[in-house]
């Protein structure tokens, strides 16, 4: 972050783009979102239920090992991005896979990964993300190609990101 301010910077200070350009640039919906979901996501957190819900996950902890648990957490997720942007999926997953981890014994780092790998793979629907509706119309294609070809790769990017973040850093 502190390299692409300090990048911002010098591009404005040495002409190559104008303080108007930047402003024109940022995609403030984005902005805007995430200042209304970051509270949502504190909410959660300080109402209890994040707690709540981690709790209610961690009832299946007792048959189902940490990489179940975690396998479970992408799953979910990835179906949560496939409605709302990336960015707010993390917002809300976040505080219940860190609290299931911590319920369970299981490292915290390791569910953040999940989650934030799986809000990145909305391959499911057209409205999952935004290049998704871009070739939806132009390409001819249904809502039902989107499924029948991002299932089996939603499938595949869990197995093998789950399998992943186990062997690299634990669960």
């Amino acid at each position: 972050m502190v390299s692409a301010l300090g990048g911002i910077v010098a591009m404005v200070a040495t002409g190559c783009v104008r303080p108007n350009e930047v402003y024109e640039a940022v995609d403030w919906s984005v902005i805007v979102l995430l200042a209304g979901l970051i509270p949502l996501g504190m909410a959660m957190e300080r109402s209890g239920t994040a707690a709540y819900l981690a709790n209610a996950l961690t009832a299946i902890s007792d048959v189902v090992p940490s990489l179940g648990l975690l396998f479970v957490f992408y799953v979910f997720t990835s179906l949560v991005t496939q409605v709302i942007s990336n960015n707010a999926s993390v917002i809300l997953m976040i505080p219940m896979a860190v609290e299931t981890a911590q319920l369970t014994g299981a490292d915290p780092f390791s569910f953040v990964l999940a989650v934030t790998f799986a809000a990145s793979c909305a391959l499911l629907t057209p409205i999952g993300y935004q290049t998704n509706l871009m070739v939806y119309g132009p390409g001819g294609y249904r809502f039902t190609d989107f499924v029948r070809m991002g299932a089996p790769l939603q499938l595949l990017l869990a197995i093998v990101t789950c399998g992943g973040i186990w062997l690299l850093w634990g669960v």
